[in-house]
């Protein structure tokens, strides 16, 4: 047998040994090719064959979800060469989150903006985005009538701001459109996404009516420097083009004790988050003592996302 047919494999032969590979987690080498791996990573190839037949998260067990996190920390690590750490952390019990914004404080500034788009690792390529400010003329009472791309300085003279993000319902329609039930509202009021069960139909996208959802038609483009690498499985973790994505609450701050991006980042006390259970919580005592309102209340979503003033 001639050198050239030494160093060559049937098609058979490769997926067969690739299938193995994937199966038993060994490695797949070959004699030929000067003793280089047949695949690029052996392991990463197996990895990636396992992640696409687990179960949707809701019906993972425990250990399961551990091996699901394993799985992609050590895919993150193969691929990308970034040790990311991946939390399955459950809604805690005795709370529910609720989220105010207060117009007469928002001054336009976007830390917030960019703050979720760290946190979060949005793609940079098409500057997708999870809140959206829009500039309001006194008056106007819904962000419809808003400008949401100005580009000027601000605050601008006889204008308010006013945000919107995931307004994170208690009867959510997003979940009702969803044919895969790949979305849902967790006990802690959190309305979640399993990626890897959403089909990007964009059904949730058209049953939204807060602007709340985002269709990722890019595969994400992060550097590698800025990538948050403390993950929640139903939050940051990097997804892939094709799917729909959303605010979460910052659940993997939020769930560990720890205020969600925007309102670290916000520089004028505009955003306020916390237990709607605690009586003792920020969030309470502005829905107490504030002039509040939310949006499309007639709609009947009971969205846990208020809007006040001074």
């Amino acid at each position: 047998m001639d050198s050239k047919k030494k160093n060559t494999i049937s098609r058979r032969a490769f997926l067969t040994g690739a299938v193995s590979a994937a199966v038993t987690g060994g490695a797949l080498v070959t004699t030929g090719c000067k003793g280089k791996n047949l695949l690029e990573s052996s392991e990463a190839f197996a990895l990636e064959f396992q992640e696409y037949f687990k179960k949707h998260y809701r019906l993972m067990n425990e250990m399961e979800r551990e091996k699901t996190v394993s799985r992609l920390e050590r895919l993150s690590k193969q691929k990308q060469g970034i040790t990311v750490d991946i939390d399955t952390t459950g809604p805690l019990e005795n709370v529910l989150y609720g989220y105010a914004f207060n117009v007469t404080r928002c001054e336009g500034y976007m830390e917030c903006v960019a703050a979720c788009v760290r946190e979060n690792n949005l793609d940079r390529r098409s500057n997708m985005q999870y809140i959206r400010i829009f500039e309001m003329e006194h008056g106007q009472m819904s962000p419809d009538q808003g400008d949401g791309k100005y580009f000027h300085m601000v605050p601008r003279e006889g204008h308010f701001y006013m945000g919107v993000q995931c307004f994170h319902c208690d009867n959510p329609p997003c979940v009702k459109a969803c044919p895969t039930k790949a979305t849902w509202r967790e006990p802690d009021g959190i309305v979640v996404v399993d990626y890897d069960w959403c089909i990007g139909c964009r059904y949730c996208m058209a049953a939204c009516p807060y602007y709340g959802r985002r269709f990722n038609w890019n595969q994400p483009e992060i550097p590698k420097e800025e990538i948050t690498k403390k993950q929640h499985y139903l939050g940051n973790r990097k997804r892939v083009r094709g799917m729909m994505e959303k605010c979460t609450f910052c659940i993997q701050r939020s769930r560990k004790g720890k205020l969600t991006a925007c309102v670290e980042a916000c520089p004028t006390g505009a955003r306020v988050f916390g237990n709607l259970l605690d009586p003792d919580s920020e969030i309470r005592f502005v829905l107490e003592n504030k002039k509040v309102y939310r949006l499309k209340e007639d709609l009947g979503t009971d969205p846990k996302f208020w809007y006040f003033i001074d």
